[in-house]
């Protein structure tokens, strides 16, 4: 008999290797990139701005500010003010926030990039901000 594990064995103990493991940190870099996709003259809204303490209150002194750090041209961001309800922190009240918006404008023929965004929240224990990825399509208008 031979004392080489045999097919079964070997590509079981890879297969619990893999499972068992710690996600590698391509994985969690990854969920924090949105994708989305825009025809010339549209805008999307990307995400809820707000800051909050532990008891759901807004610790925000004015609207969150927003920078394209790196993008394609022709694109803009803004921070539009809102009353935003911070549903996924376990809040049910509207807190004083934005809505995160990109907009593409004159697009001459299509892209995809992506764009790097930097929002500066002023908040009461200081100015704090926090960057966003985006992978982005650009199409022109039909």
């Amino acid at each position: 008999m031979s004392n080489l594990p045999s097919t079964t064995s070997v590509i079981l103990s890879l297969v619990l290797l893999f499972v068992s493991g710690r996600p590698g940190q391509a994985q969690t870099i990854q969920f924090t990139t949105q994708d989305i996709a825009l025809k010339s003259g549209e805008s999307t809204e990307i995400a809820d701005v707000f800051s909050i303490s532990l008891n759901c209150k807004s610790l925000l002194k004015g609207t969150p500010t927003v920078e394209i750090l790196e993008g394609p041209p022709g694109v803009t961001a803004v921070v539009n003010p809102a009353n935003v309800v911070p549903r996924a922190l376990g809040c049910a009240n509207p807190v004083v926030g934005g809505k995160l918006v990109v907009s593409a404008k004159d697009i001459q023929e299509y892209s995809y990039s992506r764009m790097v965004l930097r929002v500066t929240y002023k908040t009461l224990n200081g100015d704090r901000q926090r960057a966003r990825n985006i992978n982005i399509a650009l199409f022109p208008q039909d």
